[in-house]
C-alpha cells in the first residue's frame, strides 16, 4: 500500500558510475520489484521516481545515476539527512514466471538486484556502455557482462526464456520485437507519480501511455495489432 513517510538517510555509497541511496523504511512497504518510488530531492521542486534496487531488513535502496540537478542532490545527502519518500507506485514485474531471464541496459540495472532476490537469483544479462560503468554489474554477481559495442540482443539465448527488462527504449524495443511476450520497464521523468499530471505519458507502439499508472513495467507489447501493423511498415520502407 502506498504512503508517504520522511525518512532518515542511512548512507549514500558509491557503485561507480553511480551512487546506492539508503534510507530507512520505516513505514513503507516495499512492493513489487520494478515498482517505483517518488523522493524528494533537495532544493528542486519536484521529487525525482526511483526504482526500488534492494530491499534489506529496515532500509531501502535505490540506484541512482547523478545526471542532473535532481540526481545529483541526492547523491549529495548524507547519513542523518531525513527527505520524503512516496510510494510504492505502478505496476511491478509478474513474478510467476516458468523460466525467467533478467535483461538490463546501464541504469536499468536498478530494479534488477530486487527481482532478482524475488526470483532466486536467476541468469541474468547487462549491458553497458563502458567497462567503467559495468562496475556497477557487481549488485547483480551472476549476470553476464557485455560493453559497448557488443549489445545484449547479440548475445541473447535462444527462445524458451521469459525475459524481464528494464534499459534504454531502443534495447527494450529490440527485446520486444524479438519476444513479443516480454516485460519491460520503460522509463520516462515523471511529475506526481500517479497519473494525475500525464508529464510521464509517452507513445509507445501508436498508443499513449501515463508510465507512473499503466507502467512502469508493460507485457505483451509486442503482441498488439498496431505493433504488427508498424513491423510490417518497416520491412515494406
Amino acid at each position: 500500500m502506498r504512503r508517504q513517510e520522511r525518512v532518515s538517510v542511512l548512507g549514500v555509497e558509491a557503485v561507480r558510475p553511480y551512487s546506492l541511496l539508503r534510507v530507512e523504511r520505516a513505514g513503507l512497504d516495499p512492493g513489487v520489484p520494478g515498482q517505483f518510488f517518488m523522493l524528494e530531492a533537495p532544493g528542486r521542486l519536484l521529487p525525482r521516481p526511483m526504482s526500488l534496487c534492494l530491499a534489506p531488513p529496515r532500509e531501502l535502496a535505490f540506484l541512482v545515476d547523478p545526471v542532473g540537478p535532481g540526481t545529483r542532490a541526492l547523491c549529495a545527502l548524507e547519513r542523518g539527512d531525513r527527505i520524503a519518500v512516496f510510494g510504492p507506485l505502478g505496476n511491478g514485474f509478474q513474478l510467476d514466471v516458468e523460466r525467467p531471464l533478467l535483461v538490463g541496459g546501464g541504469i536499468g540495472l536498478a530494479p534488477l538486484p530486487y527481482l532478482s532476490e524475488a526470483l532466486g537469483g536467476p541468469p541474468a544479462l547487462l549491458g553497458f556502455r563502458s567497462s567503467g560503468h559495468a562496475e556497477a554489474a557487481a549488485l547483480l554477481p551472476q549476470a553476464e557482462v557485455v560493453v559497448d559495442p557488443v549489445v545484449v540482443t547479440d548475445v541473447l539465448p535462444a527462445d524458451g526464456w521469459d525475459l524481464l527488462a528494464c534499459g534504454p527504449e531502443p534495447m527494450l524495443e529490440a527485446l520486444v520485437r524479438l519476444q513479443p511476450t516480454a516485460q519491460v520497464a520503460w522509463e520516462a521523468p515523471m511529475a506526481c507519480g500517479f497519473g494525475a499530471c500525464y508529464g510521464c505519458a509517452v507513445e509507445i507502439g501508436g498508443e499513449w501511455r501515463r508510465l507512473c499508472v499503466d507502467g512502469p513495467v508493460l507485457t505483451c507489447l509486442g503482441a498488439r495489432p498496431w505493433d504488427q501493423a508498424s513491423l510490417d511498415e518497416e520491412q515494406a520502407a
